[in-house]
Parts: structure tokens; C-alpha cells; sequence
């Protein structure tokens, strides 16, 4: 991102301790454009430690942070279920957002919340942090500048192993009505970085299993119902910005024990793409990016030299959600559309949505 003038940095609170306090504060310590200023959490007792801990002003009312004239915008990192009323409540007191994902459990709730942040000019950005990641970015230009030809499969794996242990406490991922599930975790991302890509999906077929149906609750022996999925299949149909359609394959999982991590493979009439990684514990750290040409030689390629951070952390998703700040940063004080916003929110949940009546109906969607 180019430097931008600010008068003064700008105010943001912090909902959310998993990771929004890991990943969101440690990248906002780090901006040149935003600065920490207070956190949230429904609980008043967690204030002191919060505050110890962390030097921010704590809040336990939402009304009272989304009036506060101290506050300039909120970064929402809770679960999914709360996201929609806590970003309805702060865009109706003029505070800009950035939401992590999925940004609401319908699109219902994120057209809403677009029709609200377009009234009061607001700028809301999606943490699709895959979009700011170096080899990421160098794909999108491969693809863009038609080094493959015309594309004509595409295969997405995303098979972690996150959830494979049966013994892994029962919390609100178990729950699909909480918007629980590897759709919310992975898939979101995926379909977002598909039709970054590629183009808008158009059809979907899919189909969603549970394989660890039960789960105990914290410290206790007794089990509960699982009701999110951990598996989904799903064969899409992409138009691309040529209006080709392409056919696209996904997997994604989260039980899978030494899964094979990311995987993405584009195949071409020029040529063929493998973006990978198989690291389990940072998903951003650990990617490969490989090429092959007509003469089928495949080779390596890294990111441009202006796609690489400034700054690296231990855990690699601090760089890329920094990168998201400052994309957001440069939207509020130029009062311009940010991307990824709730557009790339609103098209990803569709999908999301699609697939999951395709699951039910065995039937294919349109989008």
C-alpha cells in the first residue's frame, strides 16, 4: 500500500480475545495508521487483567464503546453468531468495521449491513487476509497476465487436521446454527480467493458430512451433538471475467489427521499452477509456489519483490492481517470502497449458502 497523509492515527477497539487480541492487536501495534485503543468483552470481571494486560481501555457495554467519542472504528473477531447485531448496532453509531469471517450467518444479515455502512459512509472490511499473503498475490498475477492460457480445471484440497482429535472439547464450531463448521473456517476463505481468481461462481453441487458426531464439554465426560460439518465436497461452475465457464473442484476438511494442507492446482492450455502448503500449525507460513510450461518444465517461483512484507512475525498471520489494516486505514481517510469488503463477503457467504442446499436437496444451485 502506498503511505497515505492521516492527520492522526485512528481509534480502534479490539472484540474478541482469541484472535483478535493474538492477531489483530499484535498488527495493530505495528500500524502507522491505526492505533490500539480499547477491548471488549461481555464479561466485566475479565476488565482488570484485559487492561493489565494489555494497556487499553476496557469495555463490558457495547452501547457504551459504540458511543464513545474515543473510537474512530471496531475490529469484531467474536464468534460468528454475535458478529451481525454487534456490527448493525456500531454501523448505526457511525463507528467504520472491520469483521472478521464469515461476516454473519445469512446473506440476508450482510446485505443489511451493506444498506446501513452505504447510508452513513462507512467504510467495513473483510479480513480475507489470503489476499494480502506474497505468493497469493504473485498467483493472482500469473493468472491474470493469461500465463496459463485458458484455464481449464481447477482443484481446490484444504484437508487440516484441526478438529481430528475425538477428544477436543464441544464449543460453538460444533454448532452449524452458530455458524460452526469447516464452511465457516475454511471454506469462506476458499470461495473468496476462487473468485479473486477466477471469477464468480454460478453453480454448485455439494455435499457436508459430520464425521466426529459428538463432543464433550470442557472438563466434563458428557456429550453433546455435533451439528456443524467437518467435511465438504463441492464441485463448482465458474464464470470467469472472459465469461468462460470453469470447472472447479473443491475439498475441504477438518478432521483429516496429517492432511495434505492446502492445495491449489490450476491446469491451463499454457501451462499449470501448484500453489501449496502442508504446514498444520500457520497458515500462512510455508508456501510454495510452482509453475510448469507447454514443454511440461516445471520451476519455483517467489513473490515479486514488491509483494513481500516489510515485517515478519513468529506467527505468520500478523503480516497479512497488518496489511489488511492498512487497507481498511487508506478506505476510511479517503472515504473510498474497501476490497476486500462485505462485496467479496456477501459473494463468498453465497456460495457458502449454495452449497449447503445442494447438500440437503442433493440438487445442483444456481448462484
Amino acid at each position: 500500500m502506498n503511505k497515505i497523509n492521516m492527520p492522526h492515527k485512528l481509534r480502534i477497539a479490539i472484540a474478541g480475545l482469541g484472535f483478535g487480541k493474538k492477531i489483530h492487536l499484535e498488527a495493530l501495534k505495528e500500524s502507522s495508521y491505526l492505533i490500539p485503543t480499547a477491548i471488549y468483552h461481555y464479561n466485566k470481571e475479565k476488565g482488570p487483567s484485559l487492561e493489565k494486560e494489555t494497556g487499553l481501555s476496557f469495555y463490558h457495554d457495547w452501547e457504551q464503546l459504540i458511543k464513545s467519542k474515543d473510537i474512530d472504528g471496531i475490529i469484531i473477531a467474536t464468534s460468528p453468531e454475535s458478529r451481525f447485531e454487534l456490527a448493525k448496532k456500531a454501523l448505526e453509531n457511525n463507528k467504520h468495521l472491520l469483521l472478521e469471517k464469515p461476516v454473519a450467518l445469512t446473506s440476508l444479515e450482510i446485505e443489511e449491513l451493506q444498506r446501513i455502512s452505504l447510508i452513513n459512509n462507512l467504510s467495513v472490511c473483510v479480513d480475507f487476509e489470503y489476499r494480502a499473503v506474497p505468493l497469493f498475490l504473485q498467483t493472482k498475477k500469473i493468472i491474470d497476465d493469461d500465463t496459463l492460457g485458458k484455464i481449464y480445471l481447477i482443484k481446490l484440497d484444504w484437508l487440516m487436521g484441526s478438529r481430528s482429535d475425538p477428544k477436543r472439547a464441544w464449543n460453538w464450531y460444533s454448532l452449524k446454527e452458530k455458524g460452526g463448521g469447516v464452511i465457516g473456517a475454511l471454506g469462506t476463505h476458499a470461495f473468496d480467493m476462487l473468485n479473486w481468481f477466477f471469477g464468480e461462481s454460478i453453480k454448485v453441487s455439494g455435499k457436508l458430512s459430520t464425521s466426529i458426531k459428538q463432543r464433550s464439554l470442557p472438563n466434563s465426560s458428557k456429550l453433546l451433538e455435533v451439528t456443524s460439518e467437518d467435511i465438504c465436497i463441492a464441485n463448482l461452475e465458474i464464470s470467469n471475467f472472459e465469461s468462460t465457464s470453469i470447472p472447479c473442484q473443491v475439498s475441504l476438511s477438518s478432521i483429516s489427521k496429517n492432511g495434505r494442507g492446502f492445495s491449489l492446482e490450476v491446469y491451463g492450455s499454457e501451462g499449470s499452477l501448484f500453489l501449496r502448503s502442508d504446514n498444520q500449525k500457520d497458515y500462512v507460513h510455508g508456501f510454495s509456489l510452482k509453475c510448469s510450461n507447454k514443454e511440461d518444465n516445471t520451476y519455483n517461483l517467489t513473490a515479486d519483490p514488491d509483494y513481500n512484507f516489510n515485517k515478519t512475525w513468529t506467527d505468520g498471520r500478523i503480516a497479512p492481517v497488518k496489511r489488511i489494516h492498512d487497507l481498511w486505514a487508506q478506505s476510511i481517510n479517503n472515504q473510498t470502497p474497501v476490497i476486500p469488503g462485505l462485496s467479496e463477503g456477501l459473494r463468498s457467504q453465497r456460495v457458502c449458502e449454495a452449497i449447503r442446499k445442494s447438500s440437503q436437496s442433493g440438487i445442483n444451485i444456481k448462484i
